[in-house]
């Protein structure tokens, strides 16, 4: 349910003994006394740099085969060993010069870090994207994890049995609350909350012990995955040019080259990338720098000249070096950015967009754009492809980055996506053919967005109106449904009945003609019944129609607009 997920999130924006209080009464008697923890039985991972170990064995005390106490039984991404090291200066009086402190995290990303397989169902946390919800194995695990944070936090840390429970103890050490709260509540069957511990029947097992159960199978110190990507890594060789594809949320396609140069220390990289957006020809230059960590992960800042502040990029790179992709992004809330795919430059003609993203079927005369690198000059039909069913009628114009093309469509063509070849140069999935629309999603189905601008940045969403055609099964809303693609739709809020008299639609903020939603000011409003503030939460309404249809297709987003976050954790800095 998108309301209650929402819910959920906007509980997680206010200060931790709120937090917890929100979901419900506390246990009423003591939990269980917690188990010894035995010594470790896994073998640990050993460490073998002597600034790691000068700075870190005042406290982690060594063994005869080069173990460190805790670190050798922990693996995780750059962030989460940036989090630690950061934690370790302000409680544990660890001192460190910024060369010192990028050192150690670049030396434990390496050699204590994660697996692409491992790390793959989360770069959308890496990523700062706002899923809708995540799953979450069972209704105990969300308690006892995700009533605080994001289950993809402790999912990105990979931990021997033994380290797995004394993170709980470092809980229950640092936020004494969540040992009734959460480690030992009794979770309703559905997740949403918490049962009082009077009426509440004793679980098999506590909220906790699941969570560590599950984690210590499911995020285990050693696995395959690493053992293989420890043996195949190598050192990042990326300096060239890249050509680069990408969509922003509102303002559609983008092609560009991206530029990497080495930096001044090893698996550091110098950037400048030129995007230009599909749709108006405007441009957009970057220049940053970057950090490869673990031979795979992208971490980058730059600045952009027509954006006011930096923007972030956290990409993935292939294992064959080929292929980096990513989000580049910015924002109070990290909501604005790039979805970026960027490929190594070729010899040969290549494909990077159309500027449309859907053909119909049965249509005559359509001029379509093609984006690209080293097209030839003198581009004939013969030397475009554009796959089954659609045929090239001719080249209008050709430029080394782009070709002007008119093509038709057979009226009884398949509907699915289709590649763009030059010179028999394919790139799949460039584009859709459809014989109708049959229905329209947005893009976000219920979203976030944060009161501000006094004291607080605010919180946007940018709304997206995708067109979908039924696919071969012929059932919509099915899992080989065919993405059509953005189309122009006519916005417009409506009241989310929540109480007597709501009046949310009024006060919340403002939605323009392009899908994008400005959250109205923070603090009280005097124009508001009783002053009070402008959150609240409305339906976000698209309606789209074009020529063909009796009536028009509708689709509607669930929006909460609530208060900024008054309380940020630790923000990431390893691209720095």
């Amino acid at each position: 349910m998108p309301r209650l997920n929402l819910l959920r999130i906007v509980a997680l924006s206010l200060p931790f003994v709120f937090l917890h209080c929100a979901f419900g009464q506390a246990a009423d008697t003591a939990p269980p006394p917690s188990n010894q923890i035995p010594p470790e039985s896994e073998p640990g991972i050993p460490v073998t740099d002597t600034l790691t170990t000068e700075k870190c064995s005042e406290c982690h005390k060594s063994d005869d085969k080069g173990n460190l106490t805790r670190i050798s039984w922990i693996r995780t991404t750059p962030e989460g060993w940036e989090e630690a090291i950061k934690r370790m200066v302000r409680l544990n009086g660890l001192e460190l010069n910024p060369e010192e402190a990028r050192h150690i995290v670049s030396y434990l990303a390496a050699n204590h870090g994660l697996a692409p397989e491992e790390v793959a169902p989360y770069r959308w946390y890496l990523e700062m994207r706002q899923p809708e919800s995540e799953p979450i194995p069972t209704p105990a695990i969300r308690m006892a994890c995700a009533s605080c944070h994001p289950f993809a936090r402790p999912e990105t840390w990979h931990r021997s049995a033994t380290e797995w429970k004394l993170l709980v103890n470092m809980h229950i050490g640092y936020f004494p609350v969540t040992e009734y709260q959460t480690f030992h509540a009794r979770p309703r069957p559905d997740g949403t909350g918490v049962l009082p511990a009077s009426t509440a029947p004793a679980p098999a097992k506590e909220p906790v012990d699941e969570a560590v159960e599950y984690l210590t199978k499911n995020s285990a110190l050693h696995s395959e995955a690493w053992s293989n990507w420890r043996a195949a890594a190598r050192d990042p060789d990326l300096a060239g040019r890249w050509l680069i594809a990408a969509t922003a949320p509102g303002k559609g396609k983008y092609y560009g080259v991206l530029t990497i140069s080495p930096g001044a220390a090893g698996g550091s990289f110098k950037t400048e990338a030129s995007l230009t957006r599909i749709a108006d020809g405007s441009k957009t230059s970057l220049a940053g720098q970057s950090v490869v960590y673990t031979g795979y992960e992208w971490r980058g800042r730059a600045k952009a000249d027509s954006i006011g502040e930096p923007v972030r990029q956290v990409m993935t790179i292939s294992e064959d070096q080929s292929k980096i992709e990513g989000r580049w992004f910015w924002g109070g809330y990290q909501e604005f950015g790039f979805d970026v795919t960027a490929r190594r430059e070729s010899n040969d003609p290549t494909v990077l967009s159309t500027d449309v993203s859907s053909i119909k079927a049965g249509s005559k005369g359509v001029a379509v754009k093609i984006f690209g690198d080293k097209f030839p000059k003198t581009l004939t039909p013969a030397d475009v492809d554009l796959g089954s069913g659609v045929h090239v009628i001719k080249v209008v114009a050709a430029k080394p980055s782009e070709a002007d093309i008119i093509c038709d469509v057979d009226a009884a063509v398949a509907s699915g996506f289709r590649g763009v070849a030059i010179n028999h140069r394919v790139s799949p999935n460039i584009f859709a053919v459809y014989d109708k629309i049959d229905y329209i999603k947005v893009s976000v189905p219920s979203a976030l967005a944060r009161l501000g601008g006094a004291s607080h940045p605010k919180g946007y969403v940018q709304f997206e109106a995708i067109a979908y055609n039924r696919g071969v099964d012929g059932t919509p809303n099915t899992a080989d449904d065919i993405i059509l693609g953005p189309v122009q739709v006519k916005w417009s809020m409506e009241e989310f009945i929540a109480r007597f008299n709501d009046d949310d639609k009024e006060f919340v903020g403002s939605l323009s003609a392009d899908g994008l939603f400005t959250p109205a000011a923070e603090g009280p409003n005097p124009q508001r019944r009783f002053s009070t503030n402008n959150t609240g939460d409305v339906w976000i309404v698209a309606k789209y129609q074009d020529k063909d249809m009796a009536s028009p297709l509708v689709a509607k987003s669930y929006l909460a607009v609530t208060v900024p976050i008054y309380m940020k954790w630790d923000e990431p800095e390893v691209a720095q």
